[in-house]
C-alpha cells in the first residue's frame, strides 16, 4: 500500500443508493457470471487510498428510506479483478466497458487503465475505469471513461464528488481532455446542467454509439414475442420450421466466427481489425464468463453467429456475422431471439442491441441495421458523450 498523498475535507453531503442487483456482493452472494462473490474489501490487494471526510449530515433518499449520518467517502484505486467487477456490476448504470476485463484489454493495446472505487461507509457507491493514452509528442495525453462513471446520477452531491476526482486525475496525468459517456439518457437535464456548470460540453465526436435499442427482459417470453413486429415473429418461426438450429459456441468457434465477420464487413462495407485483436477481445470475455457465442446452423453448415457480452443487469449484442448462403432461411432472426431468451433466462433485465444510426434517418447507411434491431420490439435509447477540455490554459503545469 502506498502512503496517502493528500487528505482533504469536503463539506459535501453525499447520499448512498446501493441498488444491489442480482449479484449483491455485500450479501456475499455467488456471482455465476464473475466466478464467485464474497466481501469486496477482503479481496482488494493493491490499494492506494485517498480519504475524504464528509461533514455529518442527515439526508433522506426519496423513496429509499436511507438515513445517513457521519458518512465517510474513501476513494481507492484497485487492481483486483473480482473485487472490481463485483463492485461495479451492482452499481446503477453499470456497463461491461467498465469491467476489469475491458480495461485490461485496452491496456494491451496502447492505453493505461486507472480504476477508481468510491466507498461510502465502506460500501461501493460509485466507480470509474479511466483510460489514458499518451500523445506521440510531449507529456500530454487523452483520457476517457468508457460508459462511465457508474453511480446514481440522481444523487447530484455524489456526482459532484466523482467529477471532482476525475477532473483532478485528468490534470494530474496531463490530459488535454477528459471524455465520459455514462449510460444516462439525454433527457436527464439535471445531470446535463450540473456538467455544463463545471465546464463540460456535449462532444461532437462520439466514441460509442449515440443511439441504441433496449429490450426490457422483465416481460414474459409471450410479451416479448408480442412486442415484435409481425414479420419478425414470422421469420423466427419460419427459421424454426425450416430446420435452422441455434447452439452455444465456445473458444473453438472464434476462427469460424471471424471468417463470417470478414464476409459481413465486405458485404456491408465496414472496416474490421485483424483476427489477433478479436481473438484477444472475444477470448478475454468468453474465458471470464462475460460473453457467450451463439451460432446458427442448417444441415451442419453454420450460417450466422453473434456474441453477447453480459455484465451487471444487462446483456449486449456486441458482434454479429453471417454468410450469404441460405439467407432466405432467416437464421439471423432466430439467432437473435435465442440470444434474447438466453439473456432473460440468465436473469438480466435488459438486452441492449448496441448501436443505431447517429441520426434516425432512412438515408443513413446504418438504417437497415436499425430497422432489423428495432423490429424485435425494443425502445430507442439515446446517450451523448460529454467532454471536458484541459490543457496549459486550464491550469496544467
Amino acid at each position: 500500500m502506498e502512503r496517502v498523498r493528500h487528505r482533504r475535507v469536503l463539506n459535501i453531503p453525499v447520499r448512498v443508493d446501493h441498488r444491489l442487483g442480482r449479484h449483491g456482493c455485500s450479501q456475499g452472494a455467488e456471482n455465476p457470471s464473475l466466478g464467485g462473490g464474497g466481501d469486496l474489501l477482503c479481496r482488494i490487494r493493491r490499494v492506494h487510498v485517498h480519504r475524504f471526510r464528509v461533514r455529518a449530515l442527515t439526508t433522506q433518499l426519496p423513496g429509499r428510506g436511507h438515513q445517513l449520518d457521519n458518512l465517510r467517502v474513501e476513494i481507492q484505486t484497485i487492481d483486483d479483478r473480482q473485487g472490481w467487477n463485483d463492485a461495479v456490476a451492482n452499481l446503477p448504470t453499470a456497463h461491461v466497458l467498465q469491467s476489469h476485463e475491458w480495461g485490461e484489454l485496452k491496456s494491451r493495446h496502447g492505453w493505461h487503465t486507472t480504476r477508481l472505487l468510491f466507498l461510502g461507509n465502506g460500501k461501493p457507491i460509485a466507480a470509474s475505469s479511466v483510460l489514458l493514452r499518451r500523445l506521440p509528442r510531449g507529456p500530454w495525453g487523452v483520457m476517457y471513461a468508457p460508459k462511465g462513471p457508474a453511480l446514481d446520477y440522481e444523487d447530484t452531491e455524489l456526482v459532484t464528488v466523482v467529477l471532482s476526482e476525475l477532473e483532478r486525475l485528468a490534470r494530474e496525468r496531463r490530459a488535454i481532455f477528459l471524455k465520459i459517456d455514462p449510460d444516462v439518457g439525454e433527457d436527464r437535464t439535471q445531470v446535463r446542467s450540473l456538467l455544463e456548470a463545471r465546464g463540460w460540453k456535449a462532444s461532437p465526436e462520439q466514441i460509442q454509439f449515440r443511439n441504441t435499442v433496449l429490450i426490457d427482459l422483465r416481460q414474459s417470453e409471450e410479451q416479448l414475442l408480442a412486442a415484435m413486429k409481425s414479420k419478425w415473429r414470422y421469420n423466427v418461426r419460419l427459421a424454426q420450421r425450416r430446420g435452422v438450429e441455434v447452439y452455444q459456441g465456445g473458444m473453438d468457434d472464434l476462427p469460424l466466427f471471424y471468417d463470417m465477420y470478414t464476409a459481413t464487413s465486405a458485404r456491408d462495407q465496414f472496416i474490421i481489425r485483424p483476427f489477433s485483436y478479436y481473438a484477444d477481445a472475444w477470448g478475454t470475455f468468453v474465458k471470464a464468463g462475460l460473453a457467450q457465442i451463439f451460432m446458427a446452423r442448417y444441415q451442419e453448415e453454420v450460417l450466422a453467429g453473434l456474441i453477447v457480452f453480459h455484465f451487471g443487469d444487462r446483456a449486449w449484442y456486441m458482434y454479429g456475422a453471417s454468410v450469404d448462403r441460405h439467407r432466405n432461411l432467416m437464421p439471423n432472426h432466430l439467432l437473435q431471439w435465442e440470444a434474447i431468451r438466453w439473456a432473460k433466462a440468465q436473469g438480466y433485465s435488459f438486452y441492449d442491441m448496441w448501436g443505431a444510426p447517429e441520426a434516425l434517418d432512412e438515408k443513413d447507411p446504418m438504417w437497415g441495421v436499425y430497422r432489423f434491431k428495432e423490429g424485435f420490439g425494443g425502445t430507442p435509447h439515446v446517450v451523448e458523450g460529454i467532454s471536458l477540455g484541459l490543457g496549459p490554459s486550464y491550469g496544467l503545469p
